[in-house]
């Protein structure tokens, strides 16, 4: 049986805490953290000990709650420097910011004849609906996404979109679960990602949990897999996606979308809906995270560069939307992408597959 990876998870009532995968430690330790405070959930997030744009914002609701359990008076002031705190973490994925917004937004409709009590159990389970909202989302954009891959393809992924990074599934790799749920096999091709080795670490190992074939090349083998023939479609997740389709991913999601295109070989983004920035008209307004020099000149506690080198560290790039075959949302897939196929499938309905 595939083993079911819970990322995170919250213990207890409205005076719980949440429980997450240390993934930093991953792939040779499972070790959970516990958050008992809104500090130790900032830390999380700023050090990726969870990451994936889904993950980040799951875990930053629950932070509004473990930040709200010692407010004071001012309940609204209190909320809005919370979730101020919490949006200073990481700039790019979008859906930390759609999640503080949502939490934000209940926890100001609430009457103030309700109790101290009262208000944070109203969070909770705010907190816990997007937390299974997304559980549900992960799952539509497998189905969608099962439907595009054939048996026996070979299929690249970079970074990791399991359910490492969401609440379950993932986005990219719940289409490859999902393939397998239907009896298809699959050959995955998992870029290391350099320099934190997401694909290394992370997708490899949950590839490893579901039993799924796979094999771990460096970036820089992609283009050489994809022109011995081994790939038939890319499928990577997405941290922000702007009105366009233009599309903000781990670094190096660019140079494989180019190379896709070179070979002709289909380009897909899996992401939930709640990913969609529609106030960016383009990719050049994303804001791109630059991390410390360290990640590079000492990965992993290993110096590899000289002291003096400089270094630029970027940890996202974008794929213009005109690399991408289509996008997978819950709604179904954005086919061609453009910003009126966008519109359009953002405003109906989230359809049963």
């Amino acid at each position: 049986m595939p083993t079911k990876v819970e990322t995170l998870r919250w213990v207890g009532d409205h005076h719980g805490h949440l429980v997450l995968i240390d993934q930093t430690r991953l792939p040779l330790e499972l070790v959970e953290l516990e958050c008992r405070d809104l500090e130790t959930v900032w830390e999380a997030i700023k050090q990726l000990r969870v990451r994936g744009a889904p993950a980040i914002g799951i875990a930053a609701a629950y932070g509004v709650v473990l930040g709200m359990q010692t407010a004071g008076a001012d309940f609204r002031a209190t909320l809005k420097q919370v979730a101020a705190h919490l949006a200073k973490s990481r700039p790019t994925a979008v859906n930390l910011f759609w999640a503080l917004d949502r939490m934000q937004a209940k926890g100001n409709a609430l009457p103030d004849s309700l109790s101290a009590t009262e208000r944070l159990t109203a969070l909770l389970a705010e907190a816990r609906a997007i937390h299974e909202e997304d559980r549900a989302i992960c799952h539509a954009i497998g189905r969608y996404g099962a439907a595009l891959l054939k048996d026996q393809s070979g299929v690249l992924t970079h970074c990791n979109a399991g359910g490492l990074a969401t609440a379950e599934y993932g986005t990219a790799l719940s289409v490859l679960f999902t393939c397998q749920d239907q009896g298809k096999k699959l050959h995955v091709f998992v870029d290391e990602t350099r320099p934190l080795l997401q694909g290394s670490r992370l997708t490899a190992w949950e590839l490893a949990q579901r039993g799924i074939e796979a094999t771990l090349i460096c970036d820089n083998m992609a283009g050489q897999v994809m022109r011995e023939g081994r790939v038939q479609a890319v499928i990577v997740g997405a941290d922000r996606i702007t009105a366009c389709g233009d599309t903000a991913n781990k670094i190096g999601t660019y140079s494989v979308a180019v190379l896709a295109q070179a070979h002709g070989i289909p380009f897909y983004v899996a992401a939930p809906s709640t990913t969609f920035d529609l106030s960016l008209e383009t990719g050049d307004q994303i804001p791109i995270e630059e991390r410390s020099r360290e990640e590079i000149t000492h990965g992993f506690g290993r110096q590899t560069a000289p002291d003096a080198i400089g270094v630029y560290n970027p940890a996202f790039d974008v794929t213009p939307a005109r690399l991408i075959k289509a996008i997978i949302t819950e709604r179904g897939v954005i086919e061609p992408v453009s910003r009126e196929t966008i519109a359009a499938m953002l405003k109906s309905p989230v359809a049963a597959v």
